[in-house]
């Protein structure tokens, strides 16, 4: 089966990158169907591939009898797959959706951490490069602001919240260096300046290499730079170890991979809209169903889920808690005051009327105390979103007889609320209590979760053997394309069918009773 899909996709994106001339070479579609049934296999070390060539019976009928070596599969896994593998990728999934298997109608998303082949002690820290380069700068500051005192030079110091650039800094040595040389200065100077040149401003060159490597991240490794420092849940120590890896997002359908992605970001929350963008970019179209859970509620996100024609069923980080009877009969939770939206206030759960506000602009606290507006505030994201809040602050807590339950802090109660966002989570709570979200809600769970079981755990795929992204990108898709071909063949195992009619079978998809439209399933 694996021979017969790969014969039917199109390497010649892979053909071209091969140059005229010098030895023969060996077929990229016979080295793709190699790299398939080894991963497919759960072997990815090329040594143990090699050693496969010459060894098992399966392998050499695959490649002809042809025995390429670790390096030539390494450098065809690693180089020559690198600008056309997205393209083999999409071309599998077409072929699962010409045959029925997915619909491309809905995405089920969420992501996992996967270990990079980097050392796990090679860090590199935002924050301990930016004190260390503070403190290097202004001690070089001082050094050279002393030396043109002492010379009689102008001074080229800048203002306290300015700052020198290390070209600047470089400069201003070179003027010092040179004026030393035609005047006696003291030793002790001379040598303070000597060490800036030699020592100081190579290390603000490297702080400044650290820094743009690092970009928006907190951290890098040394050995593989485009790895982030991430806590993973399968540290042998149950102890939540930060070691350098990938966020991996991917969408499933029928349990078959439909996309993915490999994301610095140790964060689902911020890698939700570039994924989506991605499934639109790979297949010229968006699905019409997102689900995935409350790691992706934010207001950013639902904003963009409720712009396009797409129906959203993505949790918030309360959803769950909000069905807890304790939670409901909690009167002193900002989300149970009472609020008029007409008056715009909230009301205090004891109905206490403290004054009159013409505007009617507040909240009600349990104890009937009015909580009133007093500003509104901009918060900026990570990602640069900026969402507006709300502040209401209650009149007089003072001798109240529940402040203990309602407020710890000294002063009156103080709320924020994101009204934008309120609205949002009412949309997402109502479709998320639907028979049709009740579904999705069911079925996610046994979609993507029990993808990555069956790689990571079954598969043994823990951590990557390829460097940089774009190796890491590579190696995942050889693996989800080698999943994808193993749950055509446990279909085929299960329904008796060949390839040319496993578009008989009929796949979960066709029991969806919500999605029922054009492209799905065919059934003979």
């Amino acid at each position: 089966m694996l021979n017969s899909i790969v014969d039917r996709l199109d390497v010649s994106q892979v053909l071209a990158s091969y140059k005229g001339g010098g030895n023969s070479c060996f077929h990229p579609r016979m080295m793709l169907k190699v790299l398939l049934y080894a991963y497919l296999n759960n072997i990815y070390s090329s040594r143990k591939i090699e050693r496969q060539l010459q060894e098992h019976i399966h392998y050499m009928w695959l490649s002809g009898g042809a025995r390429p070596d670790f390096r030539t599969i390494n450098y065809f896994r690693g180089k020559r797959l690198k600008d056309s593998f997205d393209a083999i990728f999409t071309r599998v999934v077409e072929l699962l959706h010409s045959e029925g298997f997915v619909s491309l109608e809905v995405q089920y998303i969420d992501g996992t951490k996967i270990e990079s082949v980097a050392n796990k002690y090679t860090f590199v820290w935002r924050g301990s490069i930016e004190t260390y380069d503070t403190r290097l700068r202004e001690k070089t500051r001082r050094i050279l602001s002393e030396a043109e005192e002492v010379l009689e030079m102008e001074s080229h110091e800048t203002r306290p919240d300015e700052e020198l650039s290390v070209e600047e800094f470089q400069a201003r040595t070179s003027r010092i260096k040179e004026k030393m040389n035609s005047t006696d200065v003291p030793k002790k100077i001379k040598k303070a300046v000597e060490k800036t040149a030699k020592e100081y401003i190579p290390k603000m060159l490297e702080y400044e290499r650290a820094l743009d490597i690092m970009g928006k991240r907190n951290s890098y490794s040394k050995t593989d730079e485009d790895a982030t420092f991430m806590r993973m849940k399968e540290d042998a120590m149950k102890n939540g170890q930060l070691k350098p890896g990938y966020n991996i997002q991917i969408a499933t359908e029928n349990q078959f991979i439909t996309n993915y992605a490999v994301y610095h970001r140790p964060t689902d929350t911020l890698t939700l809209i570039p994924f989506l963008e991605s499934f639109e970019k790979r297949y010229g179209r968006q699905s019409r169903v997102v689900v995935a859970d409350s790691g992706y509620g934010s207001e950013q996100n639902y904003e963009y889920l409720f712009g396009p024609n797409l129906i959203p069923y993505v949790k918030y980080n309360m959803f769950h808690q909000e069905q807890k009877r304790k939670y409901k009969k909690n009167a002193f939770l900002v989300q149970n005051l009472f609020y008029n939206p007409k008056g715009n206030y909230y009301v205090c759960p004891m109905g206490q009327n403290l004054f009159y506000n013409p505007k009617g602009n507040y909240y009600v606290c349990p104890m009937g105390q009015y909580l009133f507006f007093i500003r509104e505030e901009k918060r900026k994201s990570d990602a640069g979103y900026i969402s507006q809040v709300s502040i209401y602050r209650a009149a007089k807590c003072l001798g109240c007889p529940v402040r203990g339950l309602c407020n710890k802090a000294m002063g009156n109660r103080q709320i924020e609320v994101n009204h934008t966002l309120n609205q949002y989570k009412e949309k997402i709570r109502y479709m998320l209590n639907s028979e049709e979200g009740i579904f999705h809600r069911k079925k996610r769970p046994v979609e993507p979760e029990a993808v990555f079981a069956d790689i990571k755990e079954a598969g043994k795929f823990r951590r990557f053997r390829l460097r940089g992204i774009n190796g890491v990108g590579i190696e995942f898709g050889l693996k989800a394309i080698a999943h994808n071909i193993k749950k055509i063949a446990a279909c085929r195992g299960k329904y008796g069918f060949g390839w040319d009619n496993l578009q008989k079978v009929i796949s979960n998809y066709a029991k969806n009773p919500f999605l029922k439209h054009e492209g799905s399933l065919r059934v003979a």
